[in-house]
């Protein structure tokens, strides 16, 4: 049997990799053989994966909420658009979680021109320029001539002294963060002059789906108990994280819930947080 990818081309169904990302959902394996054997009653060749995703989804969901919500969770970081202002937040958000400060969309002047700088992040004797590129389309992938622009663009602020966070740094690393994939010769690239790279799925061992699983960081827009306004509410009150929900008892008064509702919210957030998937 064939399936359709998102650019046209058709390649086998490999029965193997659905298991493996409905396991990466938090099912245990009951319940993944349950969710598979429903979805491979409705397959059929040629089948999208959109389809596909649709059905693993609402299979899950009816499973347990946060199941669907951690199986989502590069579907929610498209949903930190349109533009992707909120995904660079969240990116900011997550060099915090690993000890640095950070602020957003800066404008600095370099040796030649002035840049905006998406993400300044900083601890200790480092300090991070992150480039961050959002993108729409599920099979999207950043071509080498994006890091060789951002390569020339750190270069134009390197060696200069700038004023963040109550102290002068010069920066020391720059970083090209996507929710996108890469080509092989953007990696090439990256290795040979030293770009930082963070994507969907590299590096292999420290990705995006990685550092989010590791650190239960789901941005808001994974809650299947949500509507796509509510979400977007909270993504403008700077309610960025489930782990936000947790903390903050005020962070869903914005949107005037039921009791029900709320609890159902609530119930989906905590399961998300307080369950940790196992290390691959």
């Amino acid at each position: 049997m064939l399936v359709k990818k998102y650019s046209g081309e058709l390649v086998p169904f490999n029965s193997d990799s659905l298991r493996h990302s409905l396991t990466r959902s938090g099912a245990n394996n009951e319940q993944v053989e349950k969710v598979y054997t429903q979805i491979k009653e409705k397959l059929f060749d040629g089948i999208s994966t959109r389809e596909l995703y649709q059905l693993a989804f609402e299979a899950l969901k009816a499973q347990r909420n946060s199941f669907a919500a951690r199986y989502s969770l590069k579907k929610a970081l498209r949903e930190l658009g349109p533009e992707g202002f909120y995904f660079e937040k969240w990116i900011a958000r997550l060099f915090q979680e690993y000890g640095f400060e950070s602020t957003t969309g800066q404008t600095i002047q370099g040796h030649a021109v002035s840049h905006e700088i998406d993400v300044v992040a900083s601890k200790g004797n480092e300090m991070l320029a992150i480039e961050c590129k959002f993108r729409n389309d599920i099979d999207a992938k950043i071509s080498v001539t994006t890091p060789m622009y951002f390569l020339s663009r750190f270069k134009d602020i390197s060696d200069i002294s700038y004023h963040f966070f109550g102290q002068n740094k010069k920066f020391t690393q720059g970083w090209l963060v996507t929710n996108a994939y890469l080509t092989s010769d953007s990696k090439d690239f990256g290795k040979y002059y030293n770009v930082n790279f963070l994507s969907w799925d590299y590096p292999t061992d420290n990705s995006i789906k990685k550092r989010v699983d590791k650190a239960v960081f789901y941005p808001v827009t994974c809650l299947t108990t949500l509507t796509d306004v509510e979400e977007k509410t909270l993504l403008q009150n700077q309610i960025i994280l489930v782990k936000d929900i947790i903390n903050n008892k005020e962070a869903l008064k914005s949107l005037k819930l039921d009791s029900e509702k709320l609890r159902l919210v609530l119930e989906e957030a905590r399961e998300l947080i307080d369950y940790k998937l196992e290390e691959e």
